[in-house]
């Protein structure tokens, strides 16, 4: 009976609450560390390998899928977008009635081979119908300078602008 008795003090009863987990667990008390360690590492296992989990990495493996199909969508419509912006200064000097778009009309027509003062261009506007401002005018001529189109010479408010480049053919 003493033998009993001795066992019975020798063995731990723990409860343990682990996450969602609940554990009784039955052991010998020199062997309690290495039986909640198993326990706790049984569950952490569990807990990656249970559904709750897979779901998860479900759902952002879709949410990942649903990224890169919106990033390749993205870049095929912004690609399709570039080749339709790409448009040459022929066309555009063809399609719009905008002061740039005339003044493009008015280089290929090889109003630019010779210098010309901004009044001259603005003139040239008017005769076809279009009374820009001065300075709408102004601004475009700066623009296609910016861009290399034409170049600039003389002083300020005394500008004359001619064609940097040999005109493309039509």
């Amino acid at each position: 009976m003493s033998e009993a008795v001795s066992k019975l003090s020798l063995e731990a009863k723990i409860k343990l609450k682990y996450k969602e987990w609940e554990v009784e667990i039955t052991c010998v008390e020199d062997k309690v560390k290495n039986v909640v360690e198993n326990v706790l590492t049984g569950i952490d296992i569990a807990s990656l390998s249970g559904t709750n989990a897979n779901n998860e990495i479900e759902k952002l493996k879709a949410e990942i899928d649903n990224i890169k199909s919106r990033i390749d969508t993205n870049s095929t419509l912004q690609i399709s977008n570039q080749k339709k912006n790409t448009v040459s200064l022929k066309e555009l000097a063809k399609n719009g009635n905008t002061c740039r778009s005339l003044m493009e009309k008015i280089f290929y027509e090889k109003f630019f081979a010779n210098e010309r003062l901004l009044i001259e261009v603005h003139q040239e506007l008017a005769r076809m119908g279009y009374n820009y401002d001065k300075t709408a005018v102004s601004h475009s001529l700066s623009d296609m300078v910016r861009e290399g189109i034409l170049t600039r010479v003389g002083t300020l408010r005394n500008y004359r602008y001619i064609q940097k480049k040999p005109l493309f053919e039509k």
